[in-house]
């Protein structure tokens, strides 16, 4: 006997069928705008380096300085433990893991800057520094010495500048063609924007670039700098910035939220304006709802203290940092702007410290789950979901290896991916 045959119903069958036609336009709506995270690694930081600064030995340059700063501020475990409070159980592994880092793969995500970084020149000079841009990338790409993310960030869509953003953009793409086509880790910034319509102005450009090229359709994204008031509160009084997130028609990366722009758009004295003043939790938090279930990543901003100087000084400076990015992980900001060299021994000591100490209640508390439900069907699966994720994001930025994952779970990456809503790695 069927199962439909062993109980009794009321309702017709074309009653559900009735229904689901008229929510089949809901139903196409949610799986276009909330198709869930993208399933790639997410760089647990971005750096900016202005355009005519940056270098084909840049990358090593910044990692050998940080290893420099911990050798002469912190040599050893302990010493950074007492200067950031870790735990004792947490600090040998953390020390050992953020050297290993700094000396394997010291910068994630590197952003060539040809905005505030870079400020106005002569056309001549940014044309010639947008094309050594594009050879340098390529370089780097095609020798193994390119972090995992890697682009420019344009001028904006404002009147005054407009054209010439637009012009290095194609500059830089044109110039990574020519060398052999778009890296796999190529991303592009779009700063300050105002309205959706400048959004829309960037699709367009990059729609208009990919039909010149030959690119598949949407092969190019780009990320929205949040640094504007309008950004998320139009003159309408309604919030903007998901209506940019749908005016990049599904080209939008990533959003970026702009500590100092932002906070001077809204008053706050250079005095005041960090990651952690209410004015940038309210963005951050307007940024977030927007974004969730989108597949567009969030980035807090930067702290300006630069650890710099005799060593209290740096250690004054590291403590504010690894709060600041402590208190980011914890409100789901996986991702944020670092200033300075010096800035890369505390990211990721927060980072790595974030995941270690966690880990083993996590892959306990996905166990029971797992194995209550009797494996693939979860019984909480909302919290099945976010204790993946949290494995996968220490996994992918090295605060912790596969295999101590799968060793406290059973559990392989496949079956994480699965259980966080991912695409599957093979």
């Amino acid at each position: 006997m069927g199962q439909h045959e062993s109980v009794a119903t009321s309702l017709a069958s074309a009653v559900r069928e009735e229904i689901g036609a008229s929510l089949a336009r809901v139903d196409a709506e949610l799986a276009r705008r909330y198709p869930g995270d993208p399933g790639t690694r997410q760089p647990v930081h971005t750096v900016y380096v202005p355009g005519d600064v940056f270098t084909a030995g840049t990358v090593r340059s910044w990692g050998d300085q940080a290893v420099a700063a911990l050798d002469e501020h912190a040599p050893d475990a302990a010493s950074l433990a007492a200067v950031l409070d870790l735990s004792g159980d947490l600090a040998g592994p953390v020390y050992a893991r953020v050297r290993a880092k700094l000396e394997r793969e010291p910068i994630e995500d590197l952003r060539i800057d040809f905005e505030d970084g870079y400020g106005p020149r002569p056309d001549a000079e940014e044309d010639a520094a947008a094309a050594r841009a594009a050879r340098l990338v390529a370089d780097a790409y095609a020798d193994g010495t390119a972090p995992p993310y890697m682009g420019i960030r344009m001028k904006c869509m404002e009147a005054a500048v407009r054209d010439r953003g637009i012009r290095t953009l194609d500059i830089f793409l044109t110039g990574l063609m020519e060398a052999g086509g778009l890296p796999g880790g190529l991303v592009l910034t779009l700063p300050k924007v105002t309205y959706a319509e400048q959004v829309t102005a960037m699709a367009r450009l990059c729609a208009e670039f990919e039909k010149a090229r030959g690119l598949e359709p949407g092969r190019i994204g780009f990320e929205i700098q949040i640094e504007t008031t309008q950004s998320i509160l139009g003159p309408d009084g309604r919030a903007t910035v998901a209506r940019m997130i749908d005016a990049a028609e599904g080209r939008a990366t990533g959003l970026h939220y702009g500590t100092f722009d932002y906070s001077a758009s809204c008053g706050v004295s250079a005095a005041y304006q960090s990651m952690d003043h209410p004015a940038a939790d309210h963005a951050k938090a307007v940024m977030q709802v927007a974004a969730a279930g989108t597949g567009v990543r969030l980035s807090d901003g930067s702290t300006n203290v630069l650890p710099v100087g005799p060593t209290s000084q740096v250690h004054d400076a590291w403590r504010l940092h690894h709060r600041l990015v402590r208190r980011s992980l914890a409100r789901a900001y996986y991702q944020g702007w670092d200033m300075h060299p010096g800035h890369l021994p505390t990211r990721y000591a927060a980072v790595y410290a974030f995941y270690r100490e966690g880990l083993e209640q996590a892959a306990a508390r996905l166990a029971a789950y797992v194995g209550r439900a009797g494996g693939d069907v979860m019984d909480e699966p909302a919290t099945a979901k976010a204790l993946s994720g949290y494995l996968l994001r220490g996994v992918d930025c090295g605060a912790v290896d596969g295999d101590e994952v799968t060793g406290l779970t059973g559990l392989h990456r496949a079956d994480l991916d699965r259980l966080a809503g991912r695409p599957v790695t093979p």
